[in-house]
This record gives C-alpha cells, sequence and structure tokens, in this order.
C-alpha cells in the first residue's frame, strides 16, 4: 500500500518501529522505554537538482533502519499503516547491527 505513495525531492517516507510494551516473559514496560525514534525507510524520493541541473541522489535507500528527529515530519496514513513523511536533513543517520 505505501508504495502507492512516491515522495518528491529529498523526502523521504518511513514506517516507524513500534517497541514491544511487553518483554517475552510478560513484564509490562512503561511507556517511557517504549518510545523509540527510528523506522524503516519505505520509499525515497530522487532527490535535489543542483544550480545546474544534476541530481543530487538522497543519501538512504529503502529497507535503511533510520534514526529520527523527535518533532519533525508529517504524518501520513495509507489503508489501515501509518507512516512518516521527512526531509532528507530531519533523518539523523542510520542505525546498523
Amino acid at each position: 500500500m505505501a508504495k502507492r505513495l512516491i515522495p518528491t525531492l529529498n523526502r523521504v517516507l518511513v514506517e516507524k518501529i513500534v517497541a514491544p510494551s511487553k518483554t517475552t516473559a510478560g513484564i509490562l514496560l512503561p511507556e517511557k522505554s517504549a518510545k523509540l525514534n527510528s523506522g524503516k525507510v519505505v520509499a525515497v524520493g530522487p532527490g535535489l537538482r543542483d544550480e545546474s541541473g544534476n541530481t543530487i541522489p538522497v543519501a538512504f535507500k529503502e529497507g535503511d533502519t533510520v534514526l529520527l528527529s523527535e518533532y519533525s515530519g508529517t504524518q501520513v496514513k495509507l489503508g489501515e499503516k501509518e507512516y512518516v513523511l521527512f526531509r532528507e536533513d530531519d533523518i539523523l543517520g542510520t542505525l546498523h547491527d
């Protein structure tokens, strides 16, 4: 469903990662520990153009796990899923295992 929205310019469509509210043993976790500012990149725009007309590609690709700014992005609901649309500058970096 998210493939229907193709971001423009240097925008990135992200599906936020929801932290578990319980451990595998069934212990309930407090809300503060459940707040994560990370997500998975679903779609990426083509990038910005410089003064000479060349495209500067976005630094992220589909499938990347990224660290997000806390108060940025635009909420987007497509079907039953919710996504957030960010500018490339609002993403702090990629997370690797």
